[in-house]
């Protein structure tokens, strides 16, 4: 049974034609118009990474040189930061299930949600025009740090106008989301009511809204810089290159939690699912997301300490980081409560959002050591940062990007993909991965710099086993992406509500109709995760 034979009544079959895709105002259409843009960027970006691991699997030259390696990292960077890991979640699931988890029938303005997803689309050919114009594409790291940036020959000015760009649609979805959670919830449905992924949206929201915009600044003085000579980052000229390194962090450091945040909420959507309780401590993580996002904008300094701050400056932004470790460790502590003594249904998507708390919470304990001044001064520039970053954003917000796409298939597409070949792939993929980046810690704490395409004799063997590790992982991602298209193509008729879901997504048809729902949804007694039939995790 192939998707066409489907029902006549979803959203897919309202109308036909590419047309109907590119100009369409509803949220799922352009929710999946950003799917399958960002897995196309993610799989790009992924080749390339193998690339600078089949460098790096002996010392000495092996397929590239030393500027070829530059560009590549970059572009590895550039694509896998602004085209993939912050658009994504928020970007796509976002744009899918947010109206339908309020319980209504799209985002408040739909034709800006339209505008932001072409502000993507324009962002991504500037990206790739560096291929073809110019030099070549960048060669300064995906931070463009200054002042190297606006000396190069290379592409910079393309590539910092496509991240200008690519902010633009970012503070548009963050705009969109904001009004609909403000203005556009069901009946009844007061913000203590609302889904978790709901909450983690809003407060990425905020960060997108507050804090993108000094990023375009920043860049676009860069672009000033390059073309007119003006010396605000080129110390030649008078310009401070530590300024440039204040701007780009009050944005960047922010932006992990534009990654992070939205993950968390799909982990607490997919773990009281699969666990069949109530969330433990629901009020605790809907907050803690927004302290998460408030005091993140406070601890960009911990990416200078070596940048020559003040010892009193350097402690402030120290203590603030271990700050943002307290809200994140509550969430962790309430997503294993809630699997304490649960009906526990062991799924892909579990295994998913498991594999993310095991993850983050190596990349957050390494985050410890790179907020702790003393530390940091001996591990700064080193692989235990790129280990500690990759742990972060691939082995957090990667893996739950993953498993929500595992967890909510079945609603998207009508269709079931093989759960016996998932699981195959999600056990190569999550192997893979700790092969190709745990060694990376260690390699750091043996003093390993990063970004150079040579190293030294002594850390040869670490290198092949993280070699090795990306051969896995990609094994596991083509395994993985080849059973869901065969899910789409071929699978099984889904449900309406295969996990035994309780929010509000799940009360319409799979795939939903155009409008959502045939009719109004049910809000459930006690909160939005108030199982028929189980004991709640909390006393009342």
């Amino acid at each position: 049974m192939t998707v066409a034979a489907l029902p006549q009544t979803n959203f897919f079959q309202i109308k036909k034609g590419i047309f109907s895709w590119l100009f369409t105002l509803d949220h799922k259409r352009i929710g999946l118009m950003y799917l399958y843009s960002v897995g196309l960027f993610f799989l790009v970006a992924a080749g390339l990474g193998v690339a600078m691991r089949l460098e790096l699997l002996n010392p000495g030259r092996d397929i590239m040189s030393p500027q070829t390696y530059n560009q590549v990292f970059t572009l590895h960077g550039v694509i896998m930061i602004f085209l993939f890991i912050i658009p994504s979640i928020p970007a796509v699931f976002g744009n899918f299930f947010l109206p339908l988890m309020l319980g209504t029938d799209d985002v408040a303005f739909p034709k800006i949600n339209l505008l932001s997803y072409w502000l993507y689309v324009l962002g991504a050919l500037f990206a790739l025009s560096t291929l073809m114009y110019g030099s070549g594409p960048a060669d300064t790291g995906w931070t463009f740090y200054a002042p190297y940036s606006v000396k190069t020959g290379t592409n910079v000015t393309m590539a910092v106008l496509a991240a200008f760009i690519l902010g633009f649609s970012s503070i548009l979805t963050g705009l969109n989301f904001i009004v609909t959670i403000h203005r556009l919830r069901t009946p009844g449905m007061g913000f203590n009511q609302m889904p978790l992924f709901a909450w983690s949206l809003y407060a990425t929201s905020w960060i997108q809204l507050l804090a993108t915009p000094v990023i375009g600044i920043t860049l676009l003085m860069i672009v000033a810089e390059r073309v007119f000579g003006i010396g605000l980052f080129d110390p030649a000229i008078g310009g401070d290159p530590i300024l440039y390194q204040h701007l780009f962090w009050i944005y960047s450091h922010p932006a992990v939690y534009i990654m992070a945040l939205p993950a968390m909420g799909i982990v607490s959507e997919i773990i009281p699912t699969f666990a069949q309780r109530t969330i433990f401590g629901y009020k605790a993580i809907a907050y803690s997301s927004m302290a998460i996002a408030f005091v993140g904008y406070f601890v960009w300094g911990h990416h200078m300490f070596t940048s020559g701050m003040s010892g009193p400056a350097a402690i402030i932004f120290s203590i603030l980081t271990f700050f943002v470790a307290i809200p994140t460790a509550i969430k962790v502590f309430n997503w294993v409560a809630t699997l304490y003594k649960g009906s526990i249904n062991i799924q892909v998507p579990l295994l998913f959002a498991l594999a993310f708390i095991f993850n983050f919470m190596i990349g957050g304990l390494t985050g410890l050591v790179l907020g702790a001044v003393a530390a940091d001064i001996h591990v700064h520039d080193t692989y235990f940062v790129v280990g500690h970053f990759h742990y972060v954003m691939f082995g957090g917000a990667g893996f739950a990007f993953f498993g929500a796409l595992h967890y909510w298939f079945p609603k998207i597409w009508g269709r079931m993909y093989n759960m016996r070949m998932a699981n195959i792939a999600f056990t190569i993929l999550f192997i893979g991965f700790n092969m190709l980046y745990f060694p990376m810690l260690i390699l750091g704490l043996e003093g390993m710099p990063r970004r150079y395409y040579d190293y030294l004799p002594e850390f040869h063997t670490l290198n092949v086993v993280s070699t090795v590790g990306s051969w896995v992982l990609a094994t596991g991602l083509l395994l993985m992406i080849g059973n869901l298209i065969a899910g789409y193509l071929k699978g099984k008729a889904a449900s309406a509500n295969p996990w035994n879901g309780i929010t509000l997504e799940w009360q319409t048809s799979s795939p939903p109709p155009l409008h959502n729902f045939d009719k109004m949804p049910e809000l459930t007694k006690g909160g939005p995760y108030n199982f028929p039939n189980a004991k709640s995790t909390h006393k009342k």
